[in-house]
């Protein structure tokens, strides 16, 4: 006879309980819940039948506070023993919980990073305390030491809610934002309890994880902090790299700089697996001459540098830089040397600048305020004349390309191009700046429409031959020969027709293509189940609303083009 299953006591009344009922069994308060919520990463689910979970019941535990207790008998000495021996909890446990293996908790600091660096950039008040804005700052110039410390940074967007950065780290891509330093308030009806919950387990997470970074490296953790400098502005500067003593017994570098490449574990592991398979597959003298060869094969930093790479980290090496003082320091500073660049600033920006705006090895002058004629002696001319003055979003651009681009339409006081997000929104997206593809064919457009512009003026008859001609089919040479013979009676040139005969056939084409298309869509979709129906309805409806709006986009920037080339050639 099987087990008798009691109602209540299995399934879904067993395995989900209500907030309520949570609340009640832990005896605790419905925000202690959320946080305890918050800190093991626990949210609510559905359940499949209502019903059925709440059936089940939680009885509450008999025990009751041992603090509350001693105050409700009066037993002062015991309540106050309580009260100094109280535990103070540690998130330790619960961060090794969440995250087994450091790699997952790499994975997992995106939002961290995020909280962190916008915590710092708040002001203090009753709700934040100093000292938890002061540790987050502390937290995120770590952050950013170490980034220019491995030069791991790879992507910049210049956007309107902060920058956004992209870090390569160990093969996994962080990627995170940070705000602009403007004066922030903290409104009164967010509920900062919740962010402060987070906050303190990201807290705990990136020290975690900052310590394995640096020892990996071998570098001392935390970083020891220059108070000095800290209190004249000098910003990440007052942080100081030093050595450990104690070097790991194995390598554990992932990554290797070989003129300014970057060699990943995966290309190493991917060239041994290839290497390995030609192995495998060779036959007993094949296998021979390999073995005689093994030092041509065996995989090289040599060899690897010469794989093809999608960043240079070394970019801005040959070159020293210098902020103007309304660039901010903090943005530029950390990109530039990131990618191995020289910089300074005015004392008016901060202390720790490793020159001044006269040192005759600035190569660029990051600047971003509108040209100004001054009166200047010949050394300030000759020494501006050296320079070359570039407004902020050229660097990020440079980054962002891979290259050193020119620095012409970014000079001072110009209109700088679209800056592009370099995550890219979907394939095929529309890209304001991708105008040398379609250049020739909108030079031939604009050419077309100025001869048609020409012919307009005294050939209406014409254009009603050439509307008929469009109609004529070009599988049918005689048709096509009668069309010729009538267009040339008419007077209409014979490039002309031959223009918009080739117009008539891709016109033609495409419909015939787009109708075996449809025929072909309409009998799969006869295959699929409703579900499937809808969802892929759906799918053409969001590629159709963004193909309409590219080819909007596009026929807007053809007009505007057109435009103002037409302008160009008017005397």
């Amino acid at each position: 006879m099987g087990r008798l299953r009691v109602k209540g006591k299995a399934g879904a009344a067993k395995n989900y309980t209500t907030r309520s009922a949570a609340v009640k069994k832990l005896q605790c308060s419905l925000a202690d819940f959320r946080r305890l919520c918050i800190l093991k990463g626990i949210f609510p689910r559905e359940p499949r039948s209502r019903k059925k979970a709440n059936k089940g019941s939680s009885a509450p535990t008999s025990h009751l506070p041992k603090l509350s207790r001693a105050l409700g008998r009066g037993e002062w000495s015991s309540a106050k023993s309580l009260e100094e021996n109280k535990p103070i909890y540690r998130l330790d446990h619960i961060i090794k919980e969440r995250y087994p293996t450091f790699i997952d908790a790499l994975r997992d600091i995106d939002d961290a990073l995020c909280m962190i660096f916008l915590f710092s950039s708040l002001p203090s008040n009753s709700r934040l305390p100093p000292e938890l804005v002061e540790n987050c700052a502390k937290l995120a110039a770590e952050w950013q030491l170490y980034v220019m410390h491995s030069q791991s940074l790879r992507k910049v967007f210049l956007s309107i809610k902060g920058v956004y950065y992209q870090a390569e780290i160990m093969d996994q891509t962080v990627t995170w934002l940070v705000p602009y330093l403007f004066t922030q308030n903290v409104p009164a009806d967010v509920d900062v309890r919740v962010m402060l919950t987070f906050l303190e387990l990201y807290q705990t997470l990136l020290s975690f994880v900052f310590f394995k970074l640096y020892t990996e490296v071998g570098l001392v953790y935390p970083p020891p902090l220059d108070v000095k400098k800290d209190g004249d502005g000098a910003g990440v500067n007052a942080l100081s790299l030093q050595d450990s003593s104690r070097h790991p017994a194995i390598q554990p570098t992932t990554t290797s700089l070989v003129d300014g490449r970057q060699i990943t574990g995966k290309v190493v592991r991917q060239t041994i697996k290839n290497i390995t398979a030609t192995l495998d597959n060779a036959t007993a003298p094949d296998v021979e001459i390999l073995r005689q060869t093994v030092d041509a094969n065996l995989p090289t930093l040599q060899s690897l540098s010469m794989l093809p790479q999608t960043l240079s980290t070394n970019l801005f090496s040959p070159y020293t830089f210098f902020l103007s003082r309304e660039t901010p320091r903090g943005i530029f500073e950390f990109v530039v040397r990131s990618f191995g660049g020289r910089i300074g600033w005015p004392s008016s920006s901060g202390s720790g600048s490793p020159f001044d705006e006269n040192d005759p090895c600035i190569t660029h002058v990051i600047i971003d305020r509108p040209v100004v004629v001054k009166e200047e002696t010949p050394e300030q001319r000759e020494l501006r004349l050296r320079r070359k003055y570039v407004q902020p979003q050229w660097i990020v651009d440079c980054i962002n390309s891979g290259k050193f681009l020119l620095e012409e339409p970014y000079a001072q006081g110009k209109t700088l191009p679209p800056h592009l997000s370099p995550f890219g929104e979907y394939e095929g997206a529309y890209i304001p700046g991708d105008e040398l593809a379609g250049e020739p064919e909108l030079s031939e457009e604009i050419e077309n429409d100025e001869d048609n512009n020409v012919a307009d003026k005294g050939h209406d008859q014409d254009h009603e031959v050439l509307d008929s001609i469009i109609v004529v089919s070009n599988e049918d040479p005689a048709a096509l020969r009668a069309a010729e013979l009538a267009a040339e009676a008419a007077g209409v040139d014979f490039g002309t027709f031959e223009a918009k005969v080739k117009q008539a056939s891709k016109k033609q084409t495409k419909s015939t293509g787009d109708q075996v298309e449809d025929a072909e869509r309409d009998m799969n979709k006869m295959m699929m189940s409703n579900k499937q129906r809808k969802l892929y309805e759906k799918m053409k409806y969001s590629q159709k609303k963004k193909e309409s709006q590219r080819t909007e986009l596009e026929s807007r920037k053809k007009e505007l083009t057109k435009q103002k080339r037409k302008q160009a050639h008017v005397p």
